[in-house]
């Protein structure tokens, strides 16, 4: 079973508050009469206005709370048969403060308070001086647990939002990262087929077919990373996650780009934790990415060194271009800086002394727990 939300559980707490009424209120039909049938009538008519307003507790909280703490005002100064209508007020008031009114919440327990001391100052001898402290207590406890309950629900939605906004910064990363690399290389090999057209048809044509392939793998990344963002119960995505096993697709790809790609390993190969190799994976694409755009290089070097509680990424070319500007956040080197951030590792690029241009990473394994 679920219990009632939104509107219905809005009715569910009305009814039930009247339900309770009702059982507190069968005294005024068994036994001696204390007071007229129209008073009795009226009385019934005050409680179910006030239990009917808690409907509109949430949408109004502060009129509701107005309005019940009038009804319950009327109520005991007409009424001979004196049933526990103030809970009714408490509810509203509780809301009062759960929604985040805390002003009007204070100053509602003051002015309930002060009506109550009133009463027992004119005579009303149910209502003593320990029952007034008590009826204080409880008013406070109330609005101080309203309060708490706003905080905790600020909190959540501070918290959805937060991961909101991370989640929307890391599809936007790996859109950057996909779309980028793959429409770089379709660049630079559409530029070279249409400059051998003409020349070498055969060059032209083999630059054409490496255009169809990189295309081919550009929507099969995108199709993978898209993947996140579909809605529960639909098919998910078949294309296999992005990872080191696909690092001789990047350096095929930067081939057929014209560069000479050289790929190195050290240390113990083992299984990577997920967010690592995606990582790694990244951070190559995107720096072949940019040697291909900027570097005006020949040869590029891709080195993974395997330690006990890292992997180690490192990029250096031979180029004589610019450095790549540091965009802004998920773009570039500053998307390559944040993912190795986001692993608890760091990422150093700049130029190298004798010429080119290098990018290291430090990718800690969970942050610095050894991979399995």
């Amino acid at each position: 079973m679920r219990l009632p939300q939104g509107r219905a559980a809005d009715a569910a707490i009305a009814g039930g508050m009247f339900a309770l009424m009702a059982v507190a209120g069968l005294r005024a039909f068994i036994g001696e009469r204390l007071e007229p049938w129209p008073v009795t009538v009226a009385g019934w008519a005050l409680t179910a206005a006030a239990c009917g307003a808690l409907y509109l507790r949430r949408r109004r909280p502060v009129a509701v709370a107005v309005f019940v703490l009038a009804v319950t005002i009327a109520y005991y100064l007409g009424s001979a048969y004196d049933g526990p209508l103030l809970v009714v007020f408490i509810v509203a008031l509780y809301t009062v403060a759960a929604e985040g009114r805390l002003q009007a919440a204070v100053a509602l327990a003051a002015l309930a308070l002060i009506c109550v001391g009133a009463g027992t100052l004119a005579g009303n001898d149910e209502v003593n001086g320990i029952a007034l402290f008590m009826l204080a207590g409880w008013l406070v406890a109330v609005v101080a647990l309203g309060q708490v309950r706003h905080g905790r629900l600020a909190y959540l939605q501070e918290v959805q939002r937060r991961a909101a906004g991370e989640e929307r910064l890391r599809i936007a990363r790996e859109l950057h990262d996909v779309v980028g690399h793959h429409l770089s290389l379709i660049n630079v090999q559409s530029a070279a087929a249409l400059h051998r057209i003409g020349k070498d048809p055969a060059q032209a044509k083999a630059a054409l077919g490496a255009i169809k392939e990189s295309s081919r793998t550009a929507l099969r990344d995108l199709r993978a990373t898209l993947g996140v963002l579909r809605e529960s119960g639909e098919q998910a995505p078949t294309a296999p996650a992005p990872g080191l096993a696909r690092l001789e697709e990047l350096i095929e790809s930067a081939r057929l780009a014209g560069l000479q790609v050289h790929a190195e390993t050290g240390g113990e190969q083992r299984p990577l934790p997920t967010e690592v190799d995606l990582a790694a994976y990244r951070i190559v694409q995107e720096a072949l990415t940019n040697v291909t755009r900027h570097a005006r290089a020949g040869a590029v070097t891709v080195r993974l060194d395997h330690g006990p509680g890292e992997l180690t990424v490192e990029v250096t070319d031979d180029g004589r271009g610019p450095v790549p500007p540091a965009g802004p956040p998920g773009s570039g080197i500053s998307g390559m800086r944040e993912r190795a951030r986001a692993l608890g590792g760091e990422l150093v690029a700049g130029p190298r002394p004798g010429g080119g241009f290098t990018v290291r990473a430090r990718l800690p394994y969970r942050n610095g727990a050894s991979a399995r």
